[in-house]
């Protein structure tokens, strides 16, 4: 069993930047590929970027790419998702999620976080 627990949204400015943490309560956290998921009112949840578990590769959304960075420190059980130069159109719940793959694909995530509300003002 993986718990996750996320931290580190709230309101921001548009142009300004968050960084969410998720951290995992397992043993073995270095067994897991990490993920990063969003969900906005109204709308399906949506893959945003996604860790391989050594942290070697990445993976993001094109929506994100070049804004978002998805890291991982495996010796404090943490992955990270550092958001800058947000829109208003990145407000949503964020959720992490953990699996034995790295995927952009949420149903192949066995765990989640309760997730995280971002909100950016325009």
């Amino acid at each position: 069993q993986v718990q996750l627990v996320e931290s580190g949204g709230g309101l921001v400015q548009a142009g300004g930047s968050l960084r969410l943490s998720c951290a995992a309560s397992v043993r073995t956290f270095s067994s897991y590929g990490m993920g990063w998921f969003r969900q906005a009112p109204g709308k399906e949840r949506e893959f945003v970027a996604a860790i391989t578990r050594s942290g070697t590769r990445t993976v993001y959304a094109d929506s994100v790419k070049g804004r978002f960075t998805i890291s991982r420190d495996n010796a404090k059980n943490t992955v990270y998702l550092q958001m800058n130069s947000l829109i208003p159109e990145d407000t949503a719940v964020y959720y992490c999620a953990a699996g034995p793959v790295t995927t952009t694909r949420p149903d192949e995530y066995a765990y989640w976080g309760q997730g995280t509300q971002v909100t950016v003002s325009s």
